[in-house]
């Protein structure tokens, strides 16, 4: 390679390209190079900007580190406040548990004493609980004989009155009170006793029937319409009068002299109200044998006020043909209700009594003689 071609490359920057001149190239003259100065400055400066950020970056740094110095100085202070509050607090409380220490051993004390108290007053209980166990043992039969002795009178007293008056539903009241008297007694022998109550009971609810109530209110409406009811005329004129020549004269001379028969007038003539009483006390005779459920009686009755309704009343009278009807009516059924064989619980009460020895034998032996003497009364008093 020659000179000229050294120079040409050299002097040439590089990446360009080569001139296309022809092969003959001029030499030219390299350039002179360029002074260093400029770097150095742009060095300082940019060392002395980094210089200051740096410089401030320390002072920014200092002054947060003092912004907090001071932050941390004002909260240690508040701490130390908060802790010498907290520390006064602790020594109230401490105090306060101390006297609350105090206080919880009085009241352990205190305890300990109504303990002893109380274990004192269970003692006593119980000594007291064994004392009325032992006087509710020596009363029991005594309770219990009470009991027994009501529940006698009471089933003696259904019977009597159911004997006497026949009253059924007095002598069912009287049974349920013995039934619930009974209920009371502590001994359970007495138990079966109140089926034979209540089979009496039953028995006397059965005896009234339904239609018994019935009759007698019927019987006493009809007491109360005998006042108004029409008497039967002297002399029932003849509707067919005959129409001949002496009739008609004795027609005539009826009206100048009158006879009248006497011995076959009704007794209304004398005294109206005799009838109405007549027939006023068969009605109560009839309200007598219903309630003494006697049939026979009744019926009788009935049928005595149906003949003197016949007899001494209007018959063609729309009031008495309803009375008629009425007592047929009551006639044709008669209410049934048979007597009640009372005692059964009297005696097995009686039985009871001298199995367990509740009542002396001695005075339990005249209540059944007496009862044994008298069985047809219906009710063992």
């Amino acid at each position: 390679m020659s000179e000229t071609d050294k120079t040409s490359d050299s002097g040439a920057p590089a990446g360009a390209r080569p001139d296309p001149l022809p092969a003959t190239r001029i030499s030219r003259p390299a350039p002179a190079p360029r002074p260093r100065g400029g770097g150095s400055l742009a060095l300082a400066v940019l060392l002395s900007l980094i210089a200051l950020g740096g410089a401030g970056y320390i002072g920014w740094r200092q002054w947060q580190q003092e912004q907090n110095r001071v932050s941390d100085s004002l909260t240690a202070a508040t701490l130390q406040q908060r802790v010498t509050a907290l520390e006064t607090s602790l020594a109230g409380v401490s105090s306060e548990r101390s006297s609350i220490n105090q206080r919880l051993n009085d009241a352990a004390q205190v305890n300990r004493s109504l303990r002893e108290e109380l274990l004192g007053q269970s003692d006593r209980t119980r000594n007291l609980e064994d004392a009325v166990a032992k006087l509710a043992e020596k009363s029991v039969s005594g309770h219990d004989t009470m009991l027994l002795d009501e529940t006698e009178s009471l089933l003696r007293m259904g019977g009597e009155r159911y004997t006497l008056f026949h009253d059924a539903q007095g002598a069912a009241a009287a049974y349920a009170l013995a039934d619930q008297t009974l209920a009371a007694v502590n001994d359970a022998a007495f138990s079966g006793l109140r089926q034979s109550i209540g089979a009496e009971r039953e028995a006397l609810a059965k005896s009234q029937p339904a239609s018994q109530d019935q009759a007698l209110q019927q019987l006493t409406v009809l007491r109360a319409t005998l006042p108004q009811l029409p008497l039967k005329p002297l002399d029932t004129p003849d509707a067919h009068q005959p129409t001949d020549t002496w009739s008609r004269i004795g027609h005539a001379l009826a009206s100048v002299v009158s006879v009248q028969r006497d011995n076959g007038a009704p007794l209304a003539v004398a005294d109206a109200r005799f009838a109405r009483e007549l027939a006023a006390l068969d009605l109560a005779q009839a309200q007598s044998a219903l309630l003494a459920y006697d049939n026979a009686a009744y019926l009788a009755a009935l049928e005595r006020i149906g003949v003197t309704l016949s007899t001494q009343f209007d018959s063609d009278a729309a009031s008495v043909k309803q009375v008629q009807s009425n007592l047929h009516q009551l006639a044709a059924t008669p209410p049934a209700g048979g007597k009640v064989q009372l005692g059964a619980a009297l005696t097995e009460l009686h039985n009871l009594r001298e199995v367990h020895a509740l009542k002396p034998g001695a005075d339990s032996a005249p209540a059944s003689s007496s009862s044994a003497a008298k069985p047809s009364g219906g009710a063992t008093p």
